[in-house]
C-alpha cells in the first residue's frame, strides 16, 4: 500500500514539473559577490531579481568543503557548523524567506558536489578521511582545473553526500535541489583507487581497468555508476518530499561525458532528474546557436521542456555585450525554449535596460 501511496505522490509531482511556468533563473555565489554577507543585502538581491523577471534562484549551498547554513551533519562529521564567513548567521533561510515573499522559487544548489577543495591539496575532508580520496592512475589524488575531487564511487562518499542533501530537504523550504558539473560527476581520470578497481575486476572476470582513462568502455562503465547514484538520490528525495524538484546544470555532451563521466542525455531518458540546465557558455552567438542546437539534438524524445540552457552573464570581468544576450535568448525561443539561467546574479547589475523587459518576453 505504501509503495502505491509513493507511486501517486510522485506522478502528481511528475505532472506537477510539466504544468510549471518557463523557468529563468540565476545562480547566485558566495564568490564574487556579498551578497549573502548579511540579510538586507539578500532583500537587496531579491528586490532586484523580481525587477529583472528571474522567478528562480539557485543558491550556492555546499562550497570548498563547508555549507553557507548550520549543518548537523557537518558539525558531527567535521566539526564545523557553517563557513566561518557566515556564522552566526543562515543565509539559505534568509533567501528562503524573502525570496517566496516575492513569489521567487530557491533552489539550494550544491555547487562543490564530490569536488571536496580548490587549490587545497583535498581541503579539510580529506585530511580526516584520506581514504576518500579521487584517485588517478598515478595513485595521485585526482586534480582537474585545480579542483581536487573525492571518490564519487565509493559507498562512504555518495552516502555523505546523500545526508547532506537531504538534511536540506527535510530543514528547508526550498523548491528544488541542484547538482552541476561536480554533481554527480567525477574527472575521468579518476577511478583507480582500491574500491573502484575491485568493482570493475568483479564484473570482468578479474580484468583490471583500461590504463587509458578515456577507453571508451571504462568510461560507460564509470557514467553509468553515475547514474544509478544519481537514480537513487532522485528516489530519496522524492519519497521524502515528492514536489521537490531535482535539477541538474551540467557540462555539455559528449564532452561532460568524456571529461565528468556525466551522461546527462540518460538522466533526461530514464527519468533521474526534473530538469537539465547544460552550461552553454559560448562567447559569440554562431558558436552558440551551433552548441545549442548541437545539445537539443542529444535530449530524448518528450524530454525537451526539461531542457534549459545555462547562460554565461558574467565572469570575471567578461559580460556579453547587449546585442549577444538579446541574440542568446532569440535563440532559445526559435529554438522552442523559453526560458534559460544566467550564470550568475552579479550580471544582473550589468544590464539593468535589458532586464527591464525580459521577465514580459516569451
Amino acid at each position: 500500500m505504501k509503495r502505491v501511496i509513493f507511486f501517486i505522490l510522485l506522478m502528481c509531482a511528475i505532472l506537477k514539473v510539466n504544468a510549471q511556468a518557463p523557468i529563468k533563473g540565476v545562480w547566485l555565489t558566495n564568490v564574487a559577490s556579498k551578497v549573502l554577507d548579511s540579510r538586507s543585502n539578500i532583500v537587496e538581491a531579491v528586490e532586484l531579481c523580481k525587477k529583472s523577471g528571474i522567478n528562480t534562484i539557485f543558491l550556492v549551498t555546499w562550497n570548498r568543503g563547508n555549507t553557507l547554513y548550520p549543518s548537523k551533519v557537518m558539525k558531527k562529521k567535521f566539526g564545523v557548523e557553517i563557513d566561518s564567513r557566515f556564522k552566526g548567521r543562515d543565509p539559505l533561510q534568509e533567501m528562503i524567506e524573502e525570496a517566496h515573499k516575492r513569489n521567487i522559487k530557491v533552489h539550494a544548489w550544491f555547487e562543490f558536489g564530490f569536488s571536496s577543495s580548490f587549490k587545497d591539496n583535498g581541503g579539510n575532508i580529506i585530511a580526516k578521511h584520506p581514504e576518500w580520496a579521487a584517485l588517478n592512475a598515478e595513485g595521485k589524488l585526482v586534480s582537474k582545473n585545480n579542483f581536487e575531487w573525492m571518490n564519487a564511487f565509493l559507498p562512504e562518499v555518495q552516502h555523505f553526500m546523500n545526508k547532506l542533501i537531504l538534511e536540506v530537504v527535510k530543514k528547508y523550504d526550498v523548491d528544488g535541489i541542484q547538482g552541476d558539473d561536480r554533481l554527480p560527476a567525477q574527472p575521468s581520470t579518476a577511478g583507480y583507487d582500491k574500491y573502484t578497481v575491485g568493482a570493475y575486476k568483479k564484473e570482468h572476470g578479474g580484468k583490471a581497468p583500461p590504463t587509458n582513462y578515456k577507453d571508451t568502455e571504462w568510461l560507460s562503465w564509470r557514467a553509468n555508476r553515475l547514474n544509478l547514484y544519481l537514480k537513487d538520490l532522485y528516489h530519496m528525495v522524492k519519497k521524502e518530499k515528492p514536489n521537490m524538484l531535482v535539477t541538474m546544470a551540467p557540462s555539455i555532451f559528449p564532452w561532460s561525458k568524456e571529461e565528468y563521466l556525466q551522461d546527462w542525455p540518460t538522466w533526461l531518458k530514464e527519468g533521474y532528474v526534473d530538469y537539465v540546465f547544460p552550461q552553454i557558455y559560448r562567447y559569440d552567438i554562431q558558436k552558440y546557436k551551433a552548441t545549442l542546437e548541437a545539445s537539443l539534438k542529444y535530449v530524448p524524445e518528450g524530454k525537451k521542456s526539461c531542457f534549459y540552457p545555462g547562460l554565461l552573464l558574467k565572469v570575471d570581468n567578461y559580460t556579453p555585450e547587449r546585442r549577444f544576450l538579446e541574440e542568446m535568448v532569440k535563440a532559445n525561443r526559435e529554438n522552442g525554449i523559453k526560458g534559460e539561467v544566467f550564470f550568475f546574479y552579479e550580471g544582473l547589475k550589468l544590464h539593468p535596460e535589458y532586464f527591464k523587459t525580459y521577465g514580459t518576453k516569451n
